[in-house]
């Protein structure tokens, strides 16, 4: 054997080595390396930790494949993305992609009963070369774990957004989305929700689609103040049992009593959620001969308690130039009934402009007849989540709202310098009681004047959480609107109130999480249809050809000689 021979078997048995050393380190020691600018494919700790949860198979079904305009081929790409980064950290987790309507002769059975689930489908259109096509696309996933199933939302709805906008942050929300979905199927409940009633609150039928989104991560249920009358001690002390306690839309007087239960339950670390109307008014009594009817303050017996907490809902109504929509019905007499829809002043729309995660990537909200909030110094920290347009003011009251207000063109110069009215604000720190040195309504061995670090959420507009009936009077989603057939976020920004305060593992803060998708500009493309296809699909061939050419070429010189 030649010294060259010897030189080369001692380099390949080198690299041998070192190829099998760094097997055996990399079989012990787990990392990706992320080297987008983003780091849209870093998991977040949370994310991490819901994994290490998982010790049995989550199969992951994800309706998104097809043909699709370039955008959901984005949205498809980050799908798999993510879900492969989901997969590497933990093999228990398994995905595929499936189109639900593959088959033409189950493809309206399918999409029925997909539907009826709550899968609805979105219709976009493919462009290609000046020719337009229409399909359906499920922008949606199932989880499923141990017989336990959860939908998760893809496509993010963006009122006005381009589809290209709609991916971009919806792309922003996978991580969330899929972590949230694991999250409810691998995880027991822990949490208690307790729906205040007793007060004139609204109807559970009115609530229905956020209690049923409720229950999936948490126990809910009822708690009512009437027993604090005869048994205020038991009363409380079966109330902090629960870890969150939603007041929504009361329009009776709270008793001394029943505000100290409730005070001495925010100081023990209670988390509250306040959806108060200080004002007397509703779209339903509008729909009269005279389409008018008195807007007047409501005395709910709550300013005390709400003013020690750190806020003042006022007697007013927020005026909105920015406002939702109502349809009205128009046409003569006789003749078939016409709906127009109008800006509805009193219903303001309301974009989240917060960096805060509760609001963070957070669709348009609709308010109905909500009122301004006064934010108090005394200590704690205090974040307005939700604020009225800067073409804004606030109308005291009682005031006459007449329907005939639709007419109305409102001028900019009315609500200079009057906009921007809180309307959600987030309160966090520790809460004096509202009885501290005042004589307590019941005598109470547990009374505290001052508690432990806390938070809670105060809306002036019990409205917000409150669901339409269909005509068979069965619930519709929160915050979808069958007048003007628009879908609002509500839901999305109540269910991220109620998670915000009771969550402890920091899953809400994934979704502050930001991703710059770089998107083609389709005009430019168009415009430039064949230099484009030079330039993507020529050119590399050309660069190769001359590649190879010259390569033979010096190839063939150096052992001809």
């Amino acid at each position: 054997m030649t010294a060259i021979n010897k030189n080369n078997l001692k380099n390949l048995l080198f690299t041998i080595c070192i190829l099998l050393l760094v097997n055996i380190i990399g079989s012990q020691f787990f990392h990706r390396f992320d080297l987008t600018q983003d780091k849209r494919y870093t998991l977040s700790q949370t994310s991490l930790n819901i994994l290490k949860e998982v010790k049995e198979p989550l199969i992951v079904d994800v309706f998104l494949k097809g043909q699709f305009p370039s955008e959901f081929k984005k949205l498809q790409t980050e799908t798999q993305q993510i879900l492969e980064e989901y997969k590497a950290y933990n093999k228990n987790i398994t995905f595929q992609f499936i189109n639900p309507i593959e088959n033409d002769e189950e493809r309206d059975t399918i999409m029925q009963s997909f539907i009826e689930r709550g899968l609805t489908p979105v219709n976009v259109t493919i462009e290609d070369k000046g020719k337009q096509t229409q399909e359906v696309v499920f922008p949606w996933a199932i989880a499923t774990y141990n017989s336990r199933s959860v939908k998760v939302p893809l496509l993010k709805n963006i009122m006005g957004a381009s589809t290209a906008e709609k991916v971009v942050s919806s792309v922003q929300h996978l991580e969330y989305a899929f972590a949230n979905a694991f999250n409810t199927i691998s995880k027991n409940k822990e949490k208690k929700v307790a729906i205040i009633k007793g007060n004139g609150e609204l109807r559970d039928i009115f609530m229905a689609d956020f209690i049923k989104q409720v229950r999936e991560n948490y126990y809910i249920g009822t708690f009512t103040l009437d027993s604090v009358a005869k048994k205020p001690n038991e009363s409380l002390a079966y109330l902090k049992k629960y870890d969150l306690a939603i007041i929504a839309k009361p329009t009776e007087k709270f008793s001394d009593e029943e505000k100290q239960v409730i005070d001495q339950f925010v100081i023990n670390g209670g988390k509250t959620l306040w959806l108060i109307d200080q004002v007397n008014m509703e779209m339903d009594s509008l729909y009269n001969d005279s389409g008018a009817s008195l807007a007047y303050p409501l005395d709910l017996n709550l300013n005390d308690i709400l003013f020690k907490y750190g806020v003042r809902i006022t007697p007013t109504l927020v005026k909105d130039i920015m406002a939702t929509p109502i349809a009205l019905a128009t046409g003569e007499k006789g003749s078939a009934t016409q709906y127009t829809q109008y800006p509805w002043f009193y219903s303001p729309l309301i974009y989240p402009y917060s960096k805060n995660p509760i609001v963070s990537n957070l669709d348009a909200l609709k308010f109905e007849f909500v009122n301004g909030i006064d934010i108090l110094k005394n200590g704690i920290k205090k974040t307005v989540l939700l604020q009225s347009s800067p073409y804004s003011k606030l109308v005291g009251t009682p005031v006459e709202v007449n329907l005939n207000m639709v007419t109305e063109r409102p001028e900019q110069t009315e609500f200079k310098n009057t906009g921007n009215i809180p309307v959600a604000v987030l309160m966090e720190g520790k809460f004096h009681s509202v009885y501290e040195n005042r004589v307590l309504p019941f005598p109470d061995n547990t009374y505290q004047s001052q508690g432990k670090i806390n938070k809670m959420i105060v809306i002036s507009d019990g409205d917000i959480v409150k669901n339409q009936l269909d005509k068979n009077f069965q619930p519709l989603e929160l915050g979808y609107d069958k007048w003007t057939n628009k879908l609002y976020g509500n839901k999305e920004f109540m269910m991220n109130c109620v998670n915000y305060l009771l969550d402890d593992n920091g899953l809400i803060n994934i979704r502050s999480k930001e991703v710059t998708l770089p998107l083609l500009d389709k005009e430019k493309v168009y415009n430039s249809y064949t230099k484009s296809q030079l330039i993507t699909v020529g050119l590399p061939i050309v660069i190769l050809a001359i590649f190879g050419l010259c390569f033979t070429y010096i190839r063939k010189r150096k052992y001809s000689k």
